[in-house]
């Protein structure tokens, strides 16, 4: 429960830096895949090869496990980006020591080393990513770890709970939404069109995910998520810089026209929609974004119910 010292940290990201490398036979299966098989699919299969091939299968261990949670911090990403690349016909990028964290997931996905500006920008989103306290996923994972399953096992399970639209997949909707709507001076329209449609619905199905307003409302917070207003200025940034700026007005306009017509707060997926847009991730993608920073908190949260 406390922020690690500057050599505690320098440690851990070595830790880190140590475990790259991507397994052929994870890209192998990766390549035997239909290109349409969903990112989190792929991500959770990849996963479940890698607990048969961890050389601290046998061990639960606190030191073992430990040992998996870093190496899990980077399989994520690593099968992430690889699984993009496959699927779009290109070569995955071998892996490399040096740079950030965010910095690296970069290189894998794009092929080139980001700005400094565009690395710090990935590793904020990671960050607030990272963890949200008992959220569907993270409870699946400590479900997982009271029956004693190990800490891959763990991971599949909130990989897979992470895919019901219920939990994940909401920044998919709002990249989806953002850019059929593509025109700033079509949000008002589209506010109205989906709220009136929503007015004729009763409670059970205005529960539907496909009948709510991607990015926003949450279970638990009745204003804006905080998370949301940091992104905001990202998001404004990073459209700027990469000419993305009418999708952020898109954005903008949509916000404010729902802040006239509904008390609903805006969540964390609204704005990150827009960040990802600007980095070139597809729709598709955006909840596998999700957890290449929610595998810190998943093997946190595991590592502590071992305890």
């Amino acid at each position: 429960g406390e922020l690690p010292t500057a050599s505690q940290q320098a440690e851990f990201a070595a830790g880190l830096e140590q475990a790259r490398g991507l397994g052929p036979d994870i890209v192998a299966l990766l390549r035997s895949l239909p290109p349409t098989c969903h990112p989190l699919d792929a991500l959770r299969t990849a996963v479940s090869l890698a607990a048969a091939r961890d050389p601290d299968v046998g061990s639960s261990e606190p030191d073992a496990n430990l040992r998996k949670a870093r190496r899990l911090m980077v399989l994520i990403p690593e099968t992430v980006a690889a699984w993009q690349r496959i699927r779009t016909k290109r070569e995955p990028v071998p892996s490399r020591r040096g740079g950030s964290h965010a910095a690296y997931f970069y290189y894998l996905l794009e092929g080139r080393e980001p700005s400094p500006e565009l690395a710090r920008v990935l590793d904020v989103v990671l960050t607030l990513h990272a963890d949200h306290e008992f959220n569907a996923s993270t409870f699946a994972a400590r479900v997982a770890v009271a029956t004693l399953a190990d800490l891959h096992a763990a991971i599949v399970s909130a990989i897979a709970t992470l895919k019901g639209p219920r939990h994940g997949g909401a920044n998919e909707d709002v990249l989806s939404m953002l850019l059929e709507i593509e025109d700033p001076a079509r949000a008002e329209a589209f506010v109205e069109s989906r709220l009136g449609a929503r007015s004729g619905l009763s409670k059970h199905e205005r529960a539907n995910p496909k009948a709510r307003m991607p990015g926003f409302g949450h279970r638990v917070y009745k204003v804006d998520d905080a998370r949301a207003r940091v992104l905001r200025g990202m998001a404004k940034s990073m459209a700027e810089a990469t000419g993305r700026e009418r999708l952020f007005e898109v954005a903008e306009r949509l916000y404010d026209a729902m802040r006239a017509r509904t008390t609903l707060p805006v969540n964390v997926d609204f704005f990150s929609a827009v960040v990802y847009d600007a980095l070139g991730i597809p729709p598709d993608l955006c909840t596998s974004i999700f957890a290449v920073g929610r595998v810190a908190g998943w093997c946190a949260h595991a590592l502590e119910q071992y305890a």
